[in-house]
């Protein structure tokens, strides 16, 4: 069920198992369990964690596809993910996707953006 399947992919999230996560999303989908933002944040968290961001931001369209509500965490991991890759560019892209879905930003989201833009010796991004 939904919680057996969430306390899995937390597991995942937290031993930085990124490959196991997408796994159990597939198989959760297969099994049809509900697949739900709680469920699509560990999996986000577990890519970050994994420095796969491609594998983040491909979890971010599957949500809009599948109408599961991303919400700050999910942005806020999947920023991160940028932010460990290097990917400051995309990095921004969140943001701009956040405040347009009306979804918070906060201090993390913030901090993750501008640390994206100094790995990428973005600066003038940062402060802009």
């Amino acid at each position: 069920d939904t919680i057996t399947y969430s306390a899995a992919l937390s597991a995942c999230e937290k031993g930085s198992q990124w490959d196991q996560a997408l796994s159990l999303l597939v198989e959760m989908g297969v099994a049809h369990v509900e697949l739900d933002t709680v469920a699509y944040n560990a999996a986000v968290r577990a890519c970050e964690k994994g420095g796969q961001w491609d594998q983040a931001l491909s979890l971010l369209v599957e949500m809009a596809f599948a109408h599961v509500e991303k919400d700050t965490i999910t942005y806020n991991a999947a920023v991160s993910a940028c932010e460990k890759g290097g990917q400051w560019d995309q990095a921004l892209s969140l943001l701009v996707e956040m405040a347009s879905a009306k979804v918070e930003l906060n201090t993390i989201t913030y901090n993750a953006a501008v640390s994206a833009c100094e790995k990428g010796g973005r600066w003038d991004h940062a402060l802009g």
